[in-house]
């Protein structure tokens, strides 16, 4: 499980173009949107669509359902393990 989540950290830093950081700089629990953990916006939220689609075929059409599963990367890993 530990392996699929630095790969799913991996894609992020790849697809939001994060190349300053490492997996190792993205805690699990902390929050990728907002001031806190990596900061990220809305446009980062459509990135993270494609890369759920593109790596995993999952699609999110729900906003409130994506704000949710976005919020960090453990609730990301859990939402792709339950919808893979």
């Amino acid at each position: 499980m530990n392996e699929l989540k630095e790969k799913l950290k991996s894609q992020i830093i790849e697809q939001l173009n994060l190349e300053h950081l490492k997996p190792g700089d993205i805690k699990d629990d902390a929050p990728l949107f907002g001031d806190e953990g990596l900061g990220l916006d809305s446009i980062d939220a459509l990135e993270f669509i494609v890369l759920l689609d593109t790596h995993y075929g999952i699609t999110i059409s729900d906003p409130g359902e994506a704000r949710a599963v976005f919020h960090s990367v453990d609730t990301l890993f859990d939402y792709i393990y339950k919808n893979r």
